[in-house]
């Protein structure tokens, strides 16, 4: 590497030798020259290094490795100015590079280097100070010193210098300080404002882009932007943007501006003298993308105040965002995406918006841009939200397919809001029979595997909406939608698990569908929900309840009650009481019912034998070890049903066929049995007898001759059930049950009086009714 030489000369002197020429090849013997004890040695060998290290940063760190640093800082304090000014003159070059800074930290420079900056001192030694100081000031802890050391004062000032490197020097400075919020409200305090719109009439761009990079900065604070306002700052911006030859600066100067409109007092200031017409009118005739960009995003971080987005829809700013749809850049696409999601919280906004720019919307989700697609389909969402009129010209626009296929999208921001504009759309009965025809459910199996909670929530609040369908709930079920759904139960989210148990209470309206959740675990994650205070919610406790409504085998085995709302259809069984939720043990003793209710006339009344024999509706067939085993029709209980409708449901009362109904089922079941004889009334011989005709322990409750409690009282439900008498099933201890019914009274006077509830008595009276809270009542549901 070509070494540098470097020559000192020293002038005579009557005392000394004379002059001596030193020639140095090595920068190692200049630095060791910063010791000398001889000023004009020191001043020229610092002369020297600084343009030595001017020429790369390889030089620097050389000398950094040479130590000189260390020798230079004792030379800030020098009393020699000329050796000051070169002493400085070296740090401010060697600042650049990162490694000189570490040093300069370290050897807490900063204060040596503000202290250089008062008014007395040269212009040369303000350059360089200030050079060094903006090098620094990038790092926080130097922010701070500078800060705590009083430098913002003399560096607020020095933007007044008439040096421009000086001024260029000084606002990068400051730029770099006020990206901490302390430093930005102690400039604002010095009065920083002034010096910096000065800035911007200097004939040096650099200069002007630095001050108004710190206006951006400065103005994101309310208090600024007021001092702004009231130093004339907004005229020379918009003058600024209204000259052509500054087109350089013209995003900086409209950052600077959108920062003013997220103010109110601001924008209704640059309102009312013709400023937002003029910036507007400036934005629709741009073509630089970066300034429409700007520009939108601006609008989007003042839209979020409804003052703000007023005065924005009185000015027509819609249209402008509208334009910037039509846009050849992504960027500018996504801003105004964005700006238009904002803006759609005003009404006004938002039906101006639909009507003009949902067909631009619809046409921009097939961009192969994922960024693109997830703003758009966003401001879909934000006007499809509460307007049946967006989401309307949605449909019309031919939007559903591309929607549908958003859901296939990379990005979750992108799926969610598609699938919530799906889910605005179906709240109108045409919109929702086109999206379901495009197999919306088998769609929303993927994000409801998603580990996105927002595209969880959605997906499962989008099969609540659509779940209303019969057909649609089969669907789920048919590919396999119903797992990840019960999944979901398990969220800690608080949002997916309420909208979870929302789309499981909707999916459960479906019998098969219900058997199946349960099948999967849902009541078991229902019932563990519901037990903790905090993950309890009034869906949760509904799904529960919708699940067991519709699947009234596992409600009464694991609730031990029927509501007379639960009305009890073909292959109902009773397995006895389990625990919690768990599934029904088939190898318990089980009382069905099947039955086919045939056409009318008594041709075939008479012909019980000619019943055609079919499956029931809700297990099709039971599986029992290896074995297939099909469930017979109970003959018998179908001449019940056809007895208790001719001869019962012709009663003129409630209680009349309650009475008669009550002696009906005791009858069939053995007849009244004393109290005392209860224990003789061997009940279970019978069933075991029954069961070993049958070869199984499922028995067909018009086979039970003589039954007991549980007996009586789900036939009596089942009867009931079937003529239109409400009365609920109750399942007690040690093998009791009792229904309880609800009869209106009239007082003497002929006044209707509130229903009263009573246990009907199957057993030791027949027939009699109990009233509900009667210490008779009560001995007939114990032993």
């Amino acid at each position: 590497r070509h070494r540098k030489r470097f020559y000192f000369f020293k002038q005579p002197q009557s005392d000394i030798f004379d002059p001596l020429l030193i020639e140095s090849k090595t920068p190692a013997t200049v630095v060791l020259m910063l010791s000398s004890p001889e000023n004009e040695v020191l001043a020229k060998a610092c002369d020297a290094l600084y343009k030595y290290a001017s020429k790369g940063d390889e030089n620097k760190v050389t000398l950094l490795g040479l130590g000189a640093l260390e020798h230079l800082y004792k030379l800030l304090s020098h009393e020699d100015p000329l050796v000051r000014r070169n002493a400085i003159m070296v740090f401010g070059i060697m600042a650049s590079n990162n490694d000189v800074k570490k040093l300069l930290r370290e050897l807490d420079v900063t204060n040596s280097l503000i202290s250089q900056l008062v008014p007395e001192e040269d212009v040369v030694i303000h350059e360089f100070a200030t050079l060094c100081l903006a090098h620094m000031a990038v790092e926080y802890t130097t922010k701070v010193k500078i800060f705590e050391q009083g430098g913002l004062e003399p560096l607020i000032r020095l933007l007044s210098s008439p040096d421009p490197d000086v001024k260029k020097n000084s606002v990068e400075c400051i730029y770099h300080l006020v990206q901490d919020f302390q430093n930005r409200a102690a400039v604002r305090e010095l009065n920083v404002i002034p010096p910096l719109l000065q800035l911007l009439e200097s004939v040096y761009p650099r200069i002007q882009l630095l001050a108004l990079q710190t206006l951006e900065v400065i103005s994101k604070d309310r208090e600024t932007r007021i001092l702004l306002g009231e130093n004339k700052g907004l005229d020379c911006l918009l003058k600024i943007l209204e000259n052509d030859e500054f087109s350089d600066l013209h995003i900086e100067t409209l950052a600077v501006l959108g920062n003013c409109l997220e103010d109110v007092d601001t924008l209704q200031q640059i309102q009312l003298t013709g400023g937002l017409k003029k910036l507007l009118s400036f934005l629709e005739v741009s073509t630089v993308p970066d300034i429409q960009k700007n520009a939108a995003k601006a609008i989007t971080k003042a839209a979020y105040d409804s003052e703000i987005r007023k005065i924005f829809h009185w000015e027509e700013v819609e249209k402008f965002l509208l334009s910037l749809l039509d846009s050849n850049s992504d960027e500018v696409k996504v801003a105004a995406s964005q700006a238009i999601s904002a803006m759609c919280e005003n009404l006004d906004s938002k039906c101006v918006l639909g009507l003009q720019g949902i067909p631009q919307l619809v046409h921009l989700l097939s961009s192969n841009n994922e960024e693109v697609k997830e703003a758009v389909v966003t401001a879909l969402t934000n006007l499809t939200t509460a307007s049946p009129r967006n989401a309307s010209a949605v449909a019309e626009a031919e939007g559903i397919k591309p929607l549908m296929n958003t859901l296939n999208a990379q990005r979750d921001g992108a799926i969610s809001n598609a699938i919530a504009v799906l889910t605005n759309l179906s709240l109108q009965e045409p919109s929702r029979v086109r999206i379901q025809s495009h197999g919306i459910m088998s769609a929303l199996v993927g994000p409801l595997r998603s580990t996105n909670s927002q595209v969880q929530s959605r997906a499962a609040f989008a099969v609540a909406a659509f779940g209303c369908d019969a057909d649609a709930r089969t669907e789920l079920r048919n590919v396999g939608g119903l797992g990840p759904l019960v999944e979901l139960l398990h969220s800690k989210n608080e949002e997916v698990r309420r909208n979870a148990c929302w789309a499981v209470m909707v999916c459960g309206s479906d019998e098969l569908t219900a058997i199946e959740l349960c099948r999967l675990g849902a009541l078991d994650i229902l019932e563990e929900i519901n037990l903790s205070r905090k993950r309890k919610n009034k869906f949760s406790e509904a799904a529960l309840e919708k699940l067991l409504d519709n699947n009234l085998p596992q409600k009464y085995s694991q609730m031990g009650y029927l509501s007379s709302s639960n009305i009890i259809t073909n292959g109902f069984y009773d397995c006895g009481q389990v625990s919690c939720s768990k599934q029904i043990p088939l190898f318990r003793k089980m009382y069905f019912f099947f039955y086919v209710r045939k056409g009318k006339g008594k041709k075939e009344e008479e012909k019980p034998k000619e019943v055609i024999q079919v499956r029931p509706t809700v297990q099709e067939e039971i599986n029992l070890g290896n074995s297939l085993w099909v469930p017979p029709v109970d003959l018998t209980l179908m001449d019940y049903i056809n007895d208790v409708s001719k001869t019962i449901l012709p009663l003129t009362t409630t209680r009349e066929q309650v009475v008669a109904l009550a002696q009906f089922v005791a009858d069939k079941m053995g007849g009244t049995v004393e109290r005392e004889q209860l224990h003789n009334f061997c009940w279970e011989l019978d069933m075991s007898a029954i069961e070993f005709e049958l070869k199984s322990n499922i028995v067909p409750i018009g086979k039970i001759k003589r039954g007991t409690f549980y007996h009586r009282a789900l036939l009596f439900k089942v009867l009931a059930d079937r003529i239109g008498i409400g009365c609920s099933l109750v399942r007690g201890k040690y093998n009791r049950a009792w229904n309880e019914v609800k009869l209106v009274e009239y007082s003497p006077k002929g006044l209707l009086l509130p229903p009263q509830e009573y246990v009907v008595e199957l057993m030791f009276e027949p027939g009699c009714l109990l009233k509900q809270g009667t210490a008779k009542a009560d001995r007939y549901k114990r032993i």
